[in-house]
């Protein structure tokens, strides 16, 4: 067949009937195009045919014959592409080159039809709606494609003369040319796949694979838990090839009944899952660290682990309120069901051995901590595995370990001589790559007779599947003062998939049931729900966010909601987070040929640590950012943090200004830049210094290399919405996200990030509700039609607040705040939604069915 792909004539076959995506990407090499639902909903594999936008995952190449094709390679220096890097509109970047190749199309048309007048955000929203960005860049698409159609960026800048963008990789990313662990291809590839269960619980009697060279994947007792749990991996030359190997393996199975009742599980009852001690220590985590606070077993039930306050003190308090003051009472309970990760880079790891060496390309988002364990899995000296994680499509908690896609093209390069890619599809990342544990909340809050907080008690009830380490109750502890409290966490462990730490792991669900208690009590109380709050919250850094948010103009006195259809409401939440960082990292600097290149086993889902770095040092040193380079995701570099916990940022910078200072003054100080070309070969290596006041734990205690400093961070959001009563739609309007964390470093990147944190909060009360078969266990949003992520359509307008005050202690002035971002969102979107219609949402997501069946209150 021959076509024309950006404007060279090419010629391929496609006798065995291709999708357009396999010729674009793995026949011409152009991975700008990126294949990642496989269903023509997400729009990241989207070329232009004949200068029309098509999902290239849905169409045959045969229909590319004799047509004009052009990828996201053909447009770098279109002007969508240049406001796209200059405007940030994107992190990850993963799902970037698909909304430049949909944003250029768009682009001609309205600039053929209206000239250089600014689109609205509605008529970009609805260019641009096939399209999902997991990371939620939502806001600076709209500004960017505005700014493109309306001439901003029309003239390109001369050679050399290239404006500074927000974000140093974003250029590579916006054009195609950044490559991730998916787009590898070297000679000799072959393709893994993985042979999941099909059954809920099984023992694994034998494996029977004849000619096939096999991988078991299976745990020590040979049991399976759950529906898609890995058992094997096969490797073929290709995809297809790959699958036809796996359909050639016979695996007995000895079905075992399964429990997959969470109702039952939190009674205890049901086949157990973990049959005894050793079993249930090897459960996985759905926490940051499962089993910190010791709990007892009773069948499929763990728990209570307790953070609790004076618990006899709280439970009496409740009880005569109950009897004597039940206006001062708010009881209620909240649900929530479980929120997918889903990046849309998948899992995925490329691995070859080198001579004794293990070599990893893998998506992490923990590049140093993936090298060590690989070392103490497969019996190799820590210095002979090299792992790589130079770009990373998205996070946000699932890819912190040593997981499935690793384990599988590690063992199957071991065994054929070469290198193996496994990459999960689509329903294998939906099912098997981790998801935010669905919860069941009983909540009591008890007001004195003065109005303050007199008890909290709050029962927590997780379901993570086969996961265990619930910490939603235990949060609490930590806000509005110190009021007696009993906060018991449980896992109600069923033979389902586990859960896995997901941005901010158990906040954002504590904030669910603690804030709509807040609320309410403020209307028990008759009093304003902001200046509730700053009277029970004791934050110096919150109180200044608290007086932001009321003087918002929409946070005016006076009934809202309406008696419409149409009825409008505003809600607010408020939330804290723990500050962490990693107390030994280092940033080595290398003079090579007058450029300083800065090193550092950190990796960059999407968070901007490589322009973090970058720029640190640059100021640090007071020379022209094209006189540094940053070189990250490498894990041989000095020590870097895990992308994760918000700690990758307080744990750079100090380091990176260290090693700038250092820099500095071997280099004899005064005009760095005069020195550089005469200093080849130099280098230094910086440290993190302590925090001023030290580090400071709740419980003592410096956690696998983690340290939790001085201080929490703070968030107040407002939100707006509007809520349709016959049909139960909800539309969120407007949010506004005050954040307390000190200095910020990145401005564009920061506000980027909370963004995003709020589109991810926004999914999580609105639309997100991972399902499962209650008869066989299978997970049933198993494809990105049937679990749904937010869309630009779906994005209000975001403004940003930061409160830079109150981090002075700390090295660098500024904390973390990608999770305390997202933790409020939910439950002030909730509150919103009872202001519009007087209906408390107790369950989440807040589907249009659950509005209409329930009472105004």
């Amino acid at each position: 067949m021959e076509f024309e792909v950006n404007g060279a004539r090419r010629v391929v076959d496609v006798e065995d009937d291709p999708a357009a995506v396999d010729v674009v990407r793995d026949r011409l090499g152009m991975t700008g195009t990126k294949l990642v639902c496989g269903g023509g909903v997400c729009g990241a594999c989207t070329i232009q045919v004949d200068g029309e936008p098509r999902v290239s995952c849905v169409t045959p190449a045969v229909l590319l014959a004799g047509r004009r094709v052009t990828t996201v390679e053909g447009l770098a220096g279109h002007p969508v592409a240049r406001a796209f890097a200059a405007g940030d509109a994107l992190q990850c970047g993963y799902c970037t080159p698909g909304f430049v190749v949909e944003a250029a199309a768009f682009f001609e048309r309205w600039r053929a039809a209206h000239g250089r007048v600014r689109p609205e955000r509605e008529r970009i929203a609805e260019a641009l709606a096939g399209h999902l960005c997991r990371c939620g860049a939502y806001e600076a698409v709209v500004g960017a494609v505005a700014a493109a159609c309306a001439g901003d960026y029309d003239t390109a800048p001369a050679a050399g003369q290239e404006p500074a963008v927000p974000r140093v990789e974003a250029p590579a990313k916006v054009d195609g040319s950044a490559r991730y662990t998916t787009d590898q291809r070297p000679e000799g590839l072959l393709h893994g796949m993985i042979i999941r269960s099909p059954h809920a619980h099984a023992h694994v009697r034998a494996l029977e694979a004849g000619d096939v060279p096999v991988v078991p994947l299976l745990p020590p007792d040979g049991i399976v838990r759950y529906v898609g749990q890995p058992v094997a991996a096969v490797a073929g030359p290709d995809r297809a090839g790959a699958r036809a190997a796996a359909a050639r393996v016979r695996v007995d199975y000895e079905v075992l009944p399964a429990a997959l009742d969470a109702g039952r599980a939190r009674t205890g009852e049901g086949p157990l899952v973990y049959a005894d001690k050793a079993a249930r220590g090897r459960a996985p985590g759905s926490g940051e660290s499962p089993q910190l606070v010791p709990a007892r077993w009773r069948g499929n039930l763990r728990g209570p682990s307790a953070m609790s306050r004076r618990p006899a003190t709280a439970v009496r308090r409740i009880l005569e309120a109950r009897t004597q003051s039940p206006e001062r009472l708010v009881e209620g309970v909240f649900t929530t069901a479980a929120q997918t990760h889903t990046p849309l880079e998948p899992h995925a790891c490329l691995a070859r051995w080198e001579e004794g060496t293990l070599h990893l390309e893998v998506s992490t988002q923990s590049v140093k901590r993936v090298a060590e364990l690989a070392a103490e899995r497969f019996g190799v000296p820590p210095d002979r595995v090299v792992a790589k994680s130079v770009h990373v499509g998205g996070g946000f908690g699932c890819k912190m370990g040593l997981t499935s896609d690793v384990v599988a093209a590690v063992e199957l390069a071991r065994l054929h001589g070469a290198p193996v890619r496994v990459v999960l599809d689509r329903d294998e990342e939906l099912v098997d790559g981790g998801y935010r544990p669905g919860t069941r909340i009983r909540l009591a809050m008890a007001a004195d007779a003065g109005g303050g907080l007199g008890a909290l008690a709050m029962d927590v009830d997780t379901d993570g599947g086969i996961a265990v380490g619930g910490t939603v109750a235990a949060l609490a502890r930590f806000v509005y003062g110190k009021a007696p409290r009993r906060l018991r966490d449980f896992d109600a462990v069923t033979h389902r998939p586990p859960g896995a730490p997901f941005r901010g792991p158990g906040g954002p669900t504590m904030c669910w049931a603690l804030e709509q208690a807040v609320d309410e009590m403020a209307h028990r109380l008759g009093e304003d729900p902001i200046a509730l709050r700053r009277r029970w919250d004791g934050n110096s850094k919150r109180h200044a966010l608290y007086d932001w948010a009321a003087a918002l103009p929409v946070w005016s006195p006076g009934p809202r909601g309406g008696t419409g259809r149409f009825r409008r409401g505003v809600g607010v939440a408020a939330a804290n987070w723990l500050y962490f960082l990693d107390p030994v990292t280092e940033v080595e600097l290398t003079v090579e040929d007058g450029v300083v290149v800065a090193r550092c086993a950190v990796q960059d889902m999407g968070t901007g640590s490589r322009t973090v770095l970058h720029r640190a040092v640059a100021q640090g040193l007071g020379v022209a950012e094209s006189r540094v380079r940053a070189e990250v995701g490498d894990s041989t570099a000095v020590h870097g943090p895990t992308s994760g916990g918000s700690r990758t940022t307080p744990s750079l910078v100090p380091a990176a200004e260290d090693a700038a200072r250092r820099l500095r003054g071997a280099l004899g100080g005064g005009d760095v830049t005069a020195r550089l070309d005469a200093a080849h070969g130099l280098r230094v290596t910086g440290r993190r210094p302590r925090d001023r006041r030290g580090f400071v734990t709740p419980f003592g205690l410096t956690l696998g290399g983690v340290a939790i400093g001085r201080g929490f961070t703070g968030s107040v959001q407002v939100a707006e919405v509007e809520v349709d009563t016959r049909l139960g739609r909800i539309r969120p309007l407007r949010v506004w996200s005050g954040i307390a964390a000190g200095r910020i470093h990145e401005e564009r990147l920061a506000r980027s990030q909370c963004e995003g944190a709020v589109v991810q909060g926004i999914g999580y009360a609105l639309y997100e509700e991972r399902r499962t078969d209650p008869v066989t266990g299978r997970v049933l949003t198993e494809n990105l039609e049937d679990y749904r992520i937010p869309g630009i359509g779906d994005t209000p307008e975001i403004t940003v607040h930061f409160h830079q005050e109150g981090f002075g202690h700390v090295p660098g002035g500024g904390v973390g705040l990608g999770e305390i971002a997202t933790l409020p969102t939910a439950a002030c979107l909730a509150n919103a939604v009872h202001d519009a219609t007087g209906r408390r949402p107790y369950d989440m997501p807040i589907r249009p069915d659950r509005i209409l069946e329930r009472p105004a209150s």
